[in-house]
């Protein structure tokens, strides 16, 4: 596991202990920032679930001006502050040690925004779906931002889309057994094209 492109380019990155936790592949997370890359400069990036924070230091590491870290696993923010610090990219990151609900919450009430929100909950938890519908009520998300949430094309979680009826699907790609699914504000959906 490595950055890919970027000022933190071919760094090795640590997976934390146990086997709680599935890194991106290397190629899938290629192909997501080869879709995401006119979007990455200057953004301000939430990755959630973030394991090892592989994902957001990529963003980071391609220009991105912030991300936040999120994850309940000790091991997890162990491994996301070892790579940040090996990747010299600690000044513009934020680590927080709680639920993705919990942290999403505490981000909503400090009135934060984000450009591009990243979800990658345990196939199969349900946590993508309440994840989802939180950050739609929320508001977390800025006005032409979207968020890509990480599944399993054999586990995938269903989505009720009643629930987050102010986001909408927008595309999906997939990487051998990685699906990527991309949502954006309804509104915004209405009147421009987001990607690919």
């Amino acid at each position: 596991m490595r950055v890919i492109a970027g000022n933190a380019r071919r760094t090795v990155l640590v997976a934390p202990d146990g086997q709680n936790t599935r890194p991106t592949a290397d190629r899938a997370k290629e192909g997501l920032f080869n879709i995401l890359a006119p979007r990455i400069r200057g953004a301000r990036f939430l990755d959630t679930f973030c394991g090892s924070g592989a994902i957001g230091v990529e963003a980071l590491s391609r220009g991105a001006s912030q991300a936040v870290f999120v994850d309940c696993s000790q091991a997890a923010i162990r491994a996301v502050r070892s790579n940040l610090s090996k990747t010299r990219l600690s000044e513009s990151a934020v680590v927080l040690e709680t639920s993705a609900k919990n942290a999403i919450a505490r981000l909503a009430a400090q009135n934060q925004q984000f450009d591009i929100i990243f979800i990658d909950p345990p196939y199969g938890s349900g946590f993508l779906q309440q994840t989802l519908a939180q950050i739609s009520q929320s508001k977390l998300l800025t006005e032409s931002g979207i968020i890509i949430a990480e599944t399993d094309t054999v586990e995938t979680d269903t989505i009720d889309n009643e629930k987050t009826d102010d986001l909408m699907p927008i595309e999906s790609r997939t990487y051998g057994r990685t699906k990527f699914m991309f949502f954006e504000w309804t509104s915004w959906g209405q009147n421009e094209t987001v990607c690919c």
